[in-house]
């Protein structure tokens, strides 16, 4: 089964960017997307940024998965 995970991007350079998910920052390939920008909501899978999200719905899974206890959130996710 394949989980992808929304987090925000802290940096970018290059084709490679800084995202963050709870406490912990994954360096997270942009190939496969266009338009990222620093502050933006992402789905990331397998090292690879799949497509950016609205906060609305990245701040609503990251919800869930603190409820399941799977991640912790920091301030700038939640």
């Amino acid at each position: 089964m394949c989980l992808g995970v929304p987090g925000i991007v802290q940096s970018i350079e290059g084709d490679q960017a800084q995202v963050v998910i709870g406490d912990i920052t994954y360096e997270a390939g942009l190939q496969l997307v266009s338009d990222v920008q620093v502050g933006d909501y992402v789905l990331l899978h397998s090292g690879y940024i799949l497509e950016k999200l609205e906060k609305e719905d990245a701040q609503e899974t990251l919800k869930l998965f603190e409820e399941l206890g799977a991640i912790e959130q920091t301030d700038e996710t939640a």
